[in-house]
Order: C-alpha cells, then sequence, then structure tokens
C-alpha cells in the first residue's frame, strides 16, 4: 500500500491497494450511510404515525358504535403525539380499512412492532386507553381489542402502565 498525491490542482490522497484505487476523501460510503439512517429513521416515523391511526380509528369501531366523542378523542391525541390534524372521515374511512380484509389487525401490527420502540408503543396503549374512555363506558369489546393491540405489539406490563426507565 502507497500513498501518493493526486493531481497538481486538487490535492487529493489516493491510496492504491494492489493495482485499484480508491479515494481517501471521497466519504461516499460515510455519506450513504447517514443518508441511509435518515431514510430508515422517516420511514420508522411515518410507520408509527400509521399504526397510531390505524389503532385509534379501529378502536372506535370495537363496540361496532362509532360516538363522535370517540372520534373527537382520536382527533385530539393524533393533533397531540403527532401533530396531525385528522379529519372525522379520514378516521372513519382508516376505520373501515381494506387492508383488514386480507390480513387482520393483529397481524399487522406484529410485523409493524418489530420496528417501533418501548416509548412508540407505550403512547400507542396510552393512548389506545384514552380513546377507548373517552366516551364513558368500557365495554368487552373495546378491553378484548385493547388485549389484542397489546399482545400483538408485544407490550409489556410496564409499557401499558406507562412506566419506562430513564
Amino acid at each position: 500500500e502507497v500513498l501518493i498525491p493526486r493531481g497538481m490542482f486538487k490535492p487529493r490522497t489516493t491510496r492504491i491497494i494492489l493495482g485499484k484505487t480508491m479515494s481517501l476523501v471521497n466519504f461516499s460510503k460515510v455519506t450513504k450511510l447517514f443518508s441511509e439512517n435518515k431514510r430508515r429513521e422517516k420511514h420508522k416515523q411515518e410507520l408509527f404515525q400509521e399504526v397510531m391511526l390505524m389503532v385509534l380509528s379501529r378502536v372506535t369501531r370495537a363496540d361496532s358504535n362509532i360516538e363522535n366523542v370517540e372520534i373527537a378523542k382520536v382527533q385530539e391525541v393524533l393533533k397531540t403525539e403527532l401533530s396531525q390534524d385528522i379529519s372525522d372521515a379520514e378516521i372513519r374511512t382508516a376505520a373501515s380499512s381494506e387492508i383488514f380484509e386480507n390480513q387482520s389487525l393483529e397481524r399487522y401490527l406484529a410485523t409493524a412492532t418489530r420496528k417501533l420502540d418501548e416509548r412508540e408503543r407505550m403512547v400507542i396503549m396510552a393512548s389506545l386507553a384514552s380513546v377507548i374512555r373517552s366516551d364513558q363506558h368500557i365495554r368487552g369489546f373495546e378491553l378484548d381489542f385493547f388485549d389484542k393491540v397489546a399482545m400483538a405489539l408485544r407490550a409489556t406490563p410496564s409499557e401499558i402502565a406507562g412506566l419506562i426507565s430513564e
């Protein structure tokens, strides 16, 4: 391995390894790594937002009785947690999404949970509990839905209780 200067006007050090040239100051691999991480983080955030919308909108249908107070609570939670303004119509559409004709909610969440961290699972569970309590009547269907979501997300008892280590 030999280091030689390359170019008079563009000082650049080049490493020659077994007849191949590799630039030391190109940083293409590092740059690619950072851009991939940004893309992954953006995808992860979008996944979290999608899971939140899907879970919260679906719970409004858990008892087959979508109440306006539940829709309003979903809107409030999504605004608070995601800074997203979602319309009544969008929530109702998400609640009856066709994705569940091909794949169950539990299966979808089990796949998504691999990419969600402890804090995101905790926010989903706390938000879900908040929506369930919004109409002052907790029904068996809603409790079943809560339990199914908790199991699919593999939420721990501490996450469900909102406890997180510092």
